[in-house]
């Protein structure tokens, strides 16, 4: 998990630990807030009030979002009709963390994101192709076989520049601090230094779904 006080939190389970790990907290009781999870005051905007909306907070550059990517992307293609999942890029600093929210958004608007997310994860830490800058990003389009072109252009738009501001001001209205972070309904937010590991924190995540559910 990037942190943007210590950029180090305990490593991430692995998920061949899930089966072990995953049902240690239901054991222990029911998930409590301050504990495994905040309430957000005030409550922060969804896009659909009709929909349950489950925001991951993410960094390309974060190994820990990563390690997590993986698990919560079997995860969200599990999440049943009426729970709307959405990635948000967080940067904390100027640079290539905002290149790379650009990144993400302009993937997101041209369809690309099944195909080319995780390869982005792949490309900066396997390959270490850190993505640095625009040169950077071309060639690792190039090279994936995708038409750099109308991504690099989608990246210098208004249209992604908007949705970068709105990220900063939802992260920040979420208090992100590290990333991955994970956003429940505008209404509560929790992570893997909360729930004890970011595995964990999916659990913690299906326990506040359900308790949208119930709220209405």
């Amino acid at each position: 998990m990037i942190d943007r006080r210590r950029f180090a939190f305990a490593p991430l389970l692995t998920l061949a630990s899930a089966s072990i790990s995953l049902p240690v907290l239901a054991q222990g009781g029911a998930p409590v807030e301050g504990q495994h999870y905040l309430t957000m005051q005030p409550r922060q905007p969804t896009r659909d009030r009709k929909q349950i909306e489950v925001v991951e907070f993410f960094a390309y550059g974060c190994s820990h979002c990563n390690s997590f990517e993986p698990a919560i992307d079997a995860w969200q293609k599990a999440l049943p009709r009426g729970v709307l999942f959405r990635r948000i890029p967080v940067a904390f600093q100027e640079g290539p963390p905002v290149l790379h929210q650009k990144l993400f958004f302009a993937i997101e608007a041209l369809g690309l994101v099944d195909q080319l997310h995780a390869k982005v994860f792949h490309a900066i830490h396997v390959r270490h192709e850190h993505l640095q800058t625009a040169q950077e990003i071309s060639a690792f389009l190039t090279k994936t076989g995708v038409d750099a072109a109308p991504v690099m252009a989608a990246m210098s738009g208004f249209a992604v520049a908007g949705k970068v501001k709105q990220a900063m001001l939802l992260a920040a209205g979420y208090g992100i601090e590290g990333t991955p972070s994970l956003g429940i309904d505008g209404r509560w937010l929790t992570d893997g230094s909360m729930a004890g590991s970011n595995l964990r924190s999916l659990v913690v995540a299906d326990y506040l779904v359900a308790q949208a559910r119930k709220a209405g």
